[in-house]
């Protein structure tokens, strides 16, 4: 993992600024992984992105991650603040089988491969209202073969055609959820968090891409302020204030403010 410079990263915070999630997700796992190209960012799954994005944070922000999160019991409402080891919330890669997902459900057979960033990217408005249509898009994106059992048609097994991969049997596409999940476990964290006031479990997903872009602006606008203080005083330019290290930088500040 190369750390990313300041000057870079500020850079990137800008491009970010006119992006919605789906683009500050790509934007930051660029910075996580810059050798590889856009095509290969969204053809990885998301376990591996998140995992990514998990080291990255460590090289820029450190191990210790801040959540803070409201009790779910509208009676409570307690404030609830506590840390998280991104290096263990990293370590969970994709581990799919060699020869696919295979899923037998029904009189199907069907082997699917991991979804890529990209599937659930394209399935993600529509998940927005529909998930069972999303799980549907989802899973007929990734079949890479399936064979459907119509000895009760007196047709015998063959292969499925295109249309009846868009119509995939629900209880296929739960088996399709739970390999998912087995084999990428670290595609979705969700947080169950006792309040300390009340006992009730809150639930909660962390979204690694959407924590870091938040924690990233906050750094971005707290170093420009540094920026124009510096530049104030001294006259530096911004390359020459970023040159800096972070303790240097602060130290100049605080001469500033004894002046």
């Amino acid at each position: 993992m190369a750390v990313t410079g300041p000057a870079e990263l500020l850079a990137a915070w800008e491009a970010g600024l006119a992006l919605q999630d789906g683009g500050r997700a790509l934007l930051l796992h660029r910075a996580a992984r810059p050798e590889a190209g856009t095509d290969a960012l969204l053809s990885v799954p998301a376990g591996e992105r998140a995992a990514d994005l998990f080291a990255l944070r460590r090289a820029l922000f450190g191990e210790r991650m801040q959540v803070k999160l409201a009790c779910a019991d509208p009676e409570c409402g307690a404030a609830m603040e506590f840390e998280l080891d991104a290096a263990e919330l990293g370590a969970a890669r994709p581990r799919p089988p060699e020869d696919g997902l295979r899923v037998t459900e029904g009189g199907w057979s069907v082997v699917f491969r991991l979804p890529s960033v990209a599937d659930l990217t394209a399935v993600s408005a529509t998940a927005a209202h529909d998930p069972a249509e999303a799980r549907r898009l989802l899973g007929a994106r990734c079949v890479l073969t399936a064979v459907r059992d119509g000895r009760t048609a007196g047709q015998g097994r063959r292969e499925a055609d295109p249309e009846e991969l868009e119509r995939l049997p629900e209880a296929v596409l739960k088996r399709f959820a739970e390999a998912v999940e087995e084999a990428d476990p670290g595609a979705e964290v969700t947080l169950n968090i006792a309040c300390p006031e009340c006992g009730t479990t809150t639930p909660a997903e962390l979204d690694i891409a959407a924590y870091l872009w938040t924690e990233l602006d906050a750094w971005a606008r707290d170093v420009l302020l540094d920026v124009h203080l510096l530049a104030s005083a001294y006259g530096w330019s911004e390359p020459e204030i970023l040159a800096l290290s972070p303790l240097r930088r602060r130290y100049y500040l605080e001469l500033c403010a004894d002046v």
